[in-house]
């Protein structure tokens, strides 16, 4: 089929955030506005030579922020605001002119994934389920409206809201009333977009984009994507454009993919601009403008630049044979004789890796050939930008979301199990289960791999519930990790993944003991932590953050009520609260208020741990 369509090419890169870049949001004429894991709300606008610039940048956030809506100038912001969403739970209204922040609105549980703007009230969606209407800085409706977390919303032209969710499903909302619910993607519906004269738009883990009539009638389904979609939008010339984990934006017309535009990782949002130009989100950090106008087209050295920063991107991950390209020796390596008749080394020349071979008789390296990957490489999957041999849907119940656990057959499945039972703060009694699961759908019943524990941010061996304790050689002569301690241990310095990752496995812990529940943290409390070490590592910004009583307040009273053998993660974090300005301030206060009950529990609990 012939499709009139010209290509994108790059116009021009927007630097600044220092994190992946989350949301998009066009603000009319006014310009763009983006949202960061770095926290921040980023307006960019067209300078007098016609170039996208940060103009304001909006802090408020205590933790990365994701969607954003624009509000039509009217009686309170003569020149317009935007509204944005975090993972604080908290909404943020904004005014375009100053920059500075008109509401607060608090009331969400759980993080905020979608935000609305209707008729001069704010909707916000959130993991907490519910849909919240906002009017004047106030809460006015709040109601259930999955049984799954909800991750996206829209209004349509026609008044009604739509909800997409991690139960698969969208839904259609007059008011608190439901009117349709729309089943058939397989997976979270995450992204939505209005049609315009034709219906709604969802993108999903699945990997598929639906066009839907209002009736929820699938009048379209679009397949292209190798992972999933995280955001749709559609322009008045009938064109679409997704963005996936897969590191494309795709450009849609009449439901065929007309162009795949590669970024050197994953694309989390992409939306039109007015006059059809595209602006992407991309993980790196940087906002890209796409247009088909050759006079705003970039200039032919920013071209070569990209194409470099996307070659250098795919050399870093590429693997040959199982093995990462960037992480095979050298030519240099074959000046080191081999051990053994026949024993085989693979090096790196250029692009590609080549495998030698060790002639004992003449001594030297005999060239075997290029190594390559099979011919299902190109059916590898990806997962947050980078590819497996396999990316399962793991189904942890307990009406929880589907998790996606990614896997190469070179890897020991107890090692992977392992570390995403971490990651994913689940205990490591689904060890066995989650191995005999890889095995099963990898067809490597049959192997062998070594199935000890090994902690992967502290590599030391843990407790597995229902295997036997490792016993040591009592013979063997006792060896220590940390005994005597070579260098210095410094007071401004923390380890705050691992930190974070021990307070996980201890909040475990307390949640599978009866007697100990009660003292067990809430999702959102462990969300607070997160949010407040997220804090604590942006030393850039220690002039400006802050902290909210109820964190001081929330690390004080883990301290006076955990066991004493699970508070030193804790006690690393309030160690670092002092060194921040505002952080010092607010423990002072605190322990002013408690008569210095506090501070004295503090060093208590310090001198046990040293």
């Amino acid at each position: 089929m012939d499709i009139d369509f010209k290509e994108y090419q790059l116009r021009c890169e927007l630097r600044g955030h220092e994190d992946d870049v989350r949301g998009i949001c066009v603000c009319g004429s006014k310009g763009i506005a983006t949202s960061s894991r770095d926290r921040t709300v980023r307006l960019w606008s067209l300078d007098d030579n016609r170039r996208f610039a940060s103009s304001k940048i909006l802090l408020g956030h205590t933790s990365f922020v994701g969607p954003l809506a624009w509000i039509p100038p009217n009686s309170d912001l003569p020149h317009g605001g935007v509204v944005s969403g975090g993972m604080d739970t908290l909404v943020c209204v904004w005014d375009l002119k100053t920059g500075e922040k008109v509401h607060t609105l608090k009331g969400h549980q759980l993080q905020v994934t979608g935000i609305a703007f209707d008729d001069g009230d704010v909707v916000s969606s959130s993991v907490d389920c519910t849909l919240k209407r906002w009017r004047n800085g106030q809460s006015v409706e709040s109601w259930e409206a999955h049984k799954a977390p909800v991750q996206t919303v829209i209004k349509l032209p026609s008044g009604e809201l739509v909800t997409g969710s991690s139960d698969t499903t969208l839904k259609l909302w007059r008011g608190k009333t439901c009117l349709h619910t729309f089943q058939g993607h397989s997976d979270t519906v995450r992204g939505l977009s209005v049609m315009s004269g034709l219906g709604i738009l969802s993108a999903s883990h699945d990997g598929s984009l639906r066009l839907w009539a209002v009736s929820g009638e699938v009048l379209m389904e679009m397949v292209g994507h190798t992972a999933i979609v995280y955001s749709v939008d559609s322009h008045a010339s009938g064109l679409i454009v997704s963005g996936s984990e897969d590191r494309f934006a795709k450009v849609w017309k009449d439901g065929v993919c007309v162009q795949s535009i590669e970024h050197p990782g994953c694309v989390w949002d992409a939306k039109f601009m007015e006059n059809g130009d595209i602006v992407t989100a991309c993980s790196d950090g940087v906002v890209r403008i796409w247009t088909i106008d050759q006079d705003n087209v970039a200039d032919q050295l920013e071209l070569e630049l990209y194409t470099s920063q996307l070659s250098e991107y795919k050399s870093s991950r590429k693997r040959v044979g199982g093995l990462k390209l960037e992480e095979l020796p050298g030519l240099e390596a074959l000046k080191i004789p081999g051990t053994t008749d026949g024993q085989t080394k693979v090096v790196r020349e250029g692009d590609n890796g080549v495998a030698y071979g060790w002639n004992m008789k003449e001594q030297k390296w005999d060239k075997i050939g290029e190594v390559v990957d099979g011919p299902e490489e190109s059916n590898r999957q990806f997962f947050d930008g980078i590819q497996y041999d396999y990316v399962f849907d793991v189904d942890i119940g307990d009406g929880m979301p589907t998790r996606k656990l990614p896997y190469n057959r070179s890897d020991n499945p107890y090692d992977v199990a392992d570390k995403w039972l971490l990651k994913e703060n689940l205990p490591l009694s689904f060890r066995e289960q989650i191995v005999q699961f890889i095995l099963q759908n990898t067809g490597q019943n049959n192997i062998t791999f070594d199935a000890s524990f090994r902690d992967p941010f502290t590599g030391s061996h843990a407790y597995v519930p229902g295997q036997p304790s490792r016993m040591s050689d009592i013979s063997a002569k006792p060896t220590f990790k940390h005994i005597p301690k070579k260098g210095m241990l410094v007071f401004d310095a923390a380890q705050f993944d691992g930190i974070l990752k021990k307070i996980t496995e201890f909040n475990n812990a307390l949640q599978s003991d009866q007697e100990k529940q009660n003292l067990s943290l809430t999702e959102l409390n462990v969300s607070r932590l997160g949010a407040i070490v997220k804090i604590l590592k942006d030393t850039s910004h220690y002039h400006s953050s802050k902290f909210a009583d109820s964190d001081i307040a929330l690390l004080l009273n883990l301290l006076r009520s955990w066991p004493i053998a699970m508070i030193f993660p804790v006690i690393d974090i309030v160690r670092m609260l002092v060194l921040h300005p505002d952080g010092a301030v607010l423990l002072h206060k605190h322990f002013e208020a408690e008569n210095g009950i506090s501070i004295a529990i503090f060093f208590l609990f310090s001198d046990i741990r040293l």
